[in-house]
């Protein structure tokens, strides 16, 4: 086993054309005289990602305040049909400015038996405030979803696909060359694919997965993000947001990576849910079995969820969407759950999502997790998690996640490796931030070909080897003033003053 990793680790530190570590005179990123951030860049052009992107609209865009169209007040009983046939109602109505109505829940407890599902564009469902004597979903009957926002996206390929001619791309970048750019248009969207392919997955010394005497698969298949053009000059396509991860041609070949403009239909827009709270029975038990969740949002472009306090869900929130904002959710529990494998609270699993000002108590549980193929940018932002969990994103490659100013009291915030553990999760994570924040420990560890960086940040440093191994220690991903914050005391709300202004 030590011979085996020893080889992978030689093989990540000696290629010539790897990243080069941090050096002491390389910041990554910092205030100018002016008060402006000043970008370093790797030998190959690799930056920070501007993270401002992140949140309802692409950020920097207020959480609309409409009207109620239905208000409902509490029956005895289960109250799922009722509060179903208004949202329902109001999904018969037409668009106007991107809404058609929202339901509004007056004070009071709702039993609810079954899911509430909202399934087309422009609906909101609200509550009436998110304390004792507000709105209060409590949850009863069958281990159930309180409320699922769900489109159902069909993406079709219809106009050019092109081969990107960029030897390589790196992680920050707007803009990318394809053979031919005719045919591309400002205001399309576009599929970037890069094929995963066997000597990536080697050079990223993922290609000797085992658990239990059963070889384990990291990742198959594509890598996937979309993007919208904003410019075409020649064959250079100019992107509405950065890219966060690199795109090697070294490891594409031989399909190479793909650029294909796409249209969508069944993708929802301007959905949802505010000011009330989810009350479920205590939970225990393993994640295996069936619990109670808060709610998912997913299929969607442009979504939120605000002012929303959480009673003991387990693996609560999940989303899959694009633009999303998730503020001031509170998520409490009174029990924890069973055995090793633990929860995620928050699970990000899309591009442009940002969750801020929010609170978790609990333990044995991921705070914030993040899917498999997953890229950003995501933010995570201005929230405290206590009890002893994780900030940990969870498998097989996510890119592009800032921890900004969060406090984990009692647990960790991990960017790393995390090898056999689950069924191959391996590298969960690179070309990511955590700024300014604090926490019990911090695991920081640098994937081949990627970077990691920690900022400001308060807490042990941990150095480990890959998971159920005792050495070589993996290489540490970059530390920038350890146990001192640094200026500015936000980098997201920074990108956001300097791309859109104070206004």
């Amino acid at each position: 086993m030590k011979n085996r990793f020893t080889k992978n680790l030689l093989r990540s530190c000696c290629i010539g054309f790897l990243l080069p570590l941090s050096t002491h005179a390389q910041q990554w990123v910092s205030l100018d005289a002016k008060g402006k951030l000043k970008y370093d860049y790797s030998s190959r052009g690799d930056r920070i990602p501007d993270f401002s992107y992140a949140g309802y609209k692409g950020g920097g865009v207020a959480i609309p305040d409409i009207p109620a169209t239905i208000t409902l007040q509490p029956i005895s009983g289960d109250n799922s049909a009722a509060i179903q046939a208004a949202i329902d109602k109001v999904a018969a109505m037409p668009l106007k400015n991107g809404f058609r109505g929202k339901v509004l829940l007056s004070p009071g407890n709702y039993e609810c038996q079954q899911t509430i599902q909202i399934q087309a564009s422009g609906i909101v469902l609200a509550g009436s405030g998110s304390g004792e004597n507000g709105t209060v979903l409590q949850l009863s009957g069958a281990p159930h979803m309180a409320v699922v926002i769900k489109g159902k996206p069909s993406y079709t390929n219809n106009g050019p696909s092109q081969l990107v001619t960029d030897a390589y791309i790196p992680a920050g970048a707007m803009k990318l060359q394809v053979q031919n750019g005719q045919g591309f248009r400002s205001g399309d969207t576009v599929r970037i694919t890069k094929p995963v392919t066997p000597q990536w997955v080697k050079f990223m010394g993922m290609d000797d997965l085992v658990r239990d005497g059963k070889p384990q698969t990291w990742i198959s298949g594509e890598l996937t993000t979309d993007r919208i053009i904003t410019a075409v000059k020649g064959n250079t396509l100019q992107l509405d947001v950065p890219l966060t991860d690199s795109y090697d041609a070294v490891y594409t070949s031989p399909a190479g990576t793909m650029v294909e403009k796409i249209s969508t239909t069944g993708e929802l827009s301007n959905c949802g849910i505010m000011n009330f709270r989810m009350v479920s029975p205590s939970q225990t038990g393993t994640i295996n079995e069936r619990h109670h969740q808060a709610f998912f949002i997913g299929g969607i472009t442009d979504a939120w969820a605000t002012n929303i306090q959480v009673f003991n869900t387990i693996n609560s929130i999940t989303l899959t969407g694009r633009r999303i904002t998730l503020d001031s959710i509170a998520i409490y529990h009174d029990d924890k759950t069973i055995g090793a494998a633990k929860p995620a609270d928050i699970s990000t699993n899309g591009p442009q999502q940002l969750v801020k000002n929010c609170y978790i108590k609990g333990a044995n549980v991921f705070y914030i997790a993040t899917g498999a193929k997953v890229t950003g940018p995501i933010v995570i932002m201005d929230c405290l998690f206590e009890g002893g969990g994780w900030i940990q994103p969870h498998q097989r490659w996510a890119t592009g996640l800032l921890v900004d100013n969060c406090k984990v009291p009692g647990g960790g915030i991990d960017f790393m490796n995390r090898g056999e553990m689950g069924s191959g999760h391996g590298w969960s994570i690179g070309w990511s931030v955590a700024w300014n924040s604090s926490a019990t420990s911090f695991l920081n560890q640098q994937p081949p070909g990627a970077m990691n960086w920690m900022f400001g940040c308060i807490g042990a440093q941990r150095k480990e080897a890959r998971p159920f191994d005792k050495s070589p220690l993996l290489p540490e991903g970059i530390y920038v003033s350890h146990d001192h914050p640094v200026q500015p005391l936000s980098l997201y709300k920074q990108q956001l003053l300097e791309r859109l202004g104070k206004k």
